[in-house]
């Protein structure tokens, strides 16, 4: 079921795929979303297929480093709701145990990793996770589909607002 801004009540446009849990499955997920993005009239050049991409890339290659089991492939979901302006992305792996942090982690600006749910915090509307039955979570993302940084101004910055914890998601359909 989506959540939010996102109407669960109409048929919406979507695209699902899976892809292998590594390097060049993340890669792929995220020329997926940009193909899907250009065939739903938003070329890749503009700004909401850059941020979905950027939140895609994100999120898969958070999949890949911290959500792979062997064996096992990642999901990437898309929903377009034109009406409300949002595309929602929804990545789904099979490592239930390892949750994202609850709030965005600070990470000191000499780290060399660690900035990818700060990037999700600050061009997404919302973001959020959820544990999937019967193993794995989904960890998902509403962007604007103008392209605005969804809470830029919310965060200074080097530190997250965190508020996205105030969005309880709800289980998803796949």
């Amino acid at each position: 079921m989506l959540t939010g801004t996102i109407a669960p009540d109409r048929e919406l446009p979507t695209a699902a795929a899976q892809f292998p849990c590594s390097p060049h499955g993340a890669r792929l997920a995220r020329r997926f979303a940009v193909k899907c993005l250009e065939g739903w009239g938003h070329p890749p050049a503009s700004d909401a297929s850059c941020t979905i991409a950027l939140v895609v890339g994100e999120l898969a290659a958070n999949a890949v480093r911290h959500g792979r089991v062997p064996g096992r492939d990642f999901g990437l979901r898309l929903v377009l709701d034109e009406a409300a302006g949002l595309v929602r992305v929804e990545v789904a792996d099979a490592a239930g145990g390892k949750k994202p942090a609850a709030a965005t982690p600070l990470v000191p600006p000499e780290g060399e990793s660690g900035r990818g749910l700060f990037l999700v915090d600050v061009l997404a509307e919302r973001w959020g996770w959820e544990s999937r039955e019967p193993v794995g979570k989904t960890v998902w993302a509403e962007c604007a589909l103008d392209g605005r940084a969804g809470r830029m101004s919310a965060v200074a910055p080097a530190v997250s607002t965190g508020t996205h914890d105030e969005v309880r998601p709800r289980r998803s359909p796949w």
